[in-house]
């Protein structure tokens, strides 16, 4: 369970003492990109090499976000970034856009701690569920999500912002394997 101290919403959270969650600075955008690539590198061994050789989103995007408020990393005690979430509003919920861990700090829960963190967010911001789209058979991607209390939404049923990140995907070439929607009421 989170502590925090100061203000609502919090700055700095630090989750189970193992990681501190806060907003990036300017200068440590660019080791979300090195995150993101890292993360990235783990399709290539389920046979998905594209996803892994897909270019993280740049600088001034990844900025955007942090200047938004839309924007945290998940720093271990060295306050270096080992993980990182950013995320839209859309259909007046909380949009996961992007989680990603290094490879080399998967499995202790530092995706779900970010997860957590925009969960309590979105509840201070007044907002009714965490929503998202992933791969549906990638272990660490729905079934993760599964797991994080997030179930599927009816492609036939999706909001009109969650249509549009579909199409956009689509354009993209991410539904060359099965996708889905997911949502976390809060």
């Amino acid at each position: 369970m989170a502590t925090w101290a100061g203000k609502w919403p919090p700055d700095v959270v630090i989750y189970d003492g193992t990681v501190k969650i806060r907003p990036p600075s300017l200068a440590e955008l660019p080791v979300l990109m090195e995150i993101e690539r890292e993360a990235g590198h783990c399709f290539s061994g389920i046979g998905m090499p594209e996803i892994a050789a897909d270019d993280p989103l740049p600088v001034a995007v990844l900025d955007s976000y942090r200047l938004a408020g839309m924007a945290w990393v998940a720093a271990e005690s060295s306050d270096s970034p080992v993980a990182y979430l950013i995320a839209d509003l859309i259909d007046g919920n909380l949009h996961i856009e992007q989680v990603s861990v290094r490879p080399s700090h998967a499995g202790q829960r530092i995706g779900g701690s970010l997860l957590e963190h925009a969960a309590q967010h979105a509840v201070s911001q007044g907002l009714a569920a965490l929503t998202l789209t992933t791969f549906a058979d990638v272990p660490w991607n729905a079934p993760y999500y599964e797991r994080c209390g997030f179930y599927v939404l009816d492609d036939d049923l999706l909001p009109p912002g969650l249509r549009v990140v579909r199409q956009r995907e689509a354009e993209h070439g991410l539904d060359r394997w099965p996708r889905v929607c997911m949502r976390r009421d809060l």
